[in-house]
């Protein structure tokens, strides 16, 4: 779509990539004068369907058609960069870079989510953690890195502070302001007491600080087709363990108990797999994620 204008139907996916990139820098060329929010979601590599790259970039990877979408994203990234530089905008704007989910376990695998564990659409950190790159020259020391955690959720917040903005009252805004993480300030830390990892409606584990709590479940939700298993509590100190693998449930239960505590009060407010909560969303719409849950599976974290 452009407007209301269907420009075509279906659409010529391997060209998505340059097509979007090229639209891309026509607005910001053609608003350079003003404000202006651009929000570019990539198709590509894509988890639901074959990867594909435009004829400049098939071939060019040793990791197939995957790796050719991914050089093909590397240099739309590298043109929207090199524009706003041209423009005379680099200086005068925040350029924020991130993903939607670890990569999808397929045959043969796709991509690689090491040295963590775990694919894309699950709650392991595979599926959850994600880089979250910010630009901004002047504003933004370049080379700086920032391990707490913060999520896809502080968009909002964070921009509409930078603009001058203030959020809607009356509304439960669930993000936070990251812009003293992202600008490097001196002992900031994450704004979050506890972050939830859902599995669609399902809560399946907790974090709190270097603190994660894989729930125990009767029935944990393994896929959208409603495939479930039993699993035990799993606790991980994710400062020493980022890969998951020394479960420090048994050795550590007044940990246990403590992230156990904040999953019951997520369960209060967003709910939980068959009970709801005093904040979901109407019973008519629990088929599909709630924003917060969508915020949840699309989250970054350090």
């Amino acid at each position: 779509m452009r407007g209301e204008e269907v420009v075509e139907a279906p659409a010529d996916r391997p060209t998505l990539t340059r097509r979007y990139t090229e639209e891309s820098v026509r607005f910001m060329a053609a608003n350079r004068e003003r404000p202006f929010f651009l929000y570019l979601a990539h198709a590509m590599p894509g988890s639901t369907a074959a990867p594909f790259a435009s004829e400049a970039f098939r071939g060019r990877s040793a990791n197939g058609p995957y790796g050719d979408a991914v050089e093909e994203l590397d240099w739309s990234t590298g043109e929207i960069l090199a524009a706003l530089e041209r423009l005379g905008l680099d200086r005068r704007t925040l350029a924020f870079w991130t993903s939607d989910n670890g990569a999808v376990r397929r045959q043969p695998p796709q991509g690689s989510n090491a040295p963590l564990r775990g694919w894309g659409y699950t709650t392991q950190e595979g599926g959850m953690r994600l880089p979250g790159l910010v630009r901004w020259p002047g504003r933004v020391a370049a080379g700086s890195a920032c391990g707490e955690v913060c999520t896809t959720m502080d968009l909002l917040p964070t921009f509409a502070r930078l603009a001058g903005g203030e959020l809607p009252p009356g509304r439960v805004i669930d993000g936070r302001d990251a812009w003293p993480l992202w600008s490097g300030r001196p002992g900031a830390k994450s704004p979050y007491e506890a972050f939830y990892y859902y599995y669609m409606d399902q809560l399946q584990a907790v974090r709190s600080g270097g603190w994660k709590l894989h729930l125990p479940l009767a029935a944990r939700r393994t896929s959208f087709r409603g495939d479930t298993q039993a699993c035990a509590a799993e606790l991980y100190d994710l400062e020493a363990d980022v890969r998951e693998t020394d479960n420090l449930a048994d050795r550590r239960p007044e940990v246990v108990a403590r992230l156990s505590a904040l999953a019951e009060k997520a369960r209060e407010d967003l709910g939980d797999a068959g009970r709801e909560g005093r904040n979901q969303r109407p019973a008519g719409l629990v088929a599909r994620p709630t924003p917060r849950v969508l915020a949840a599976r699309a989250a970054g974290g350090g």
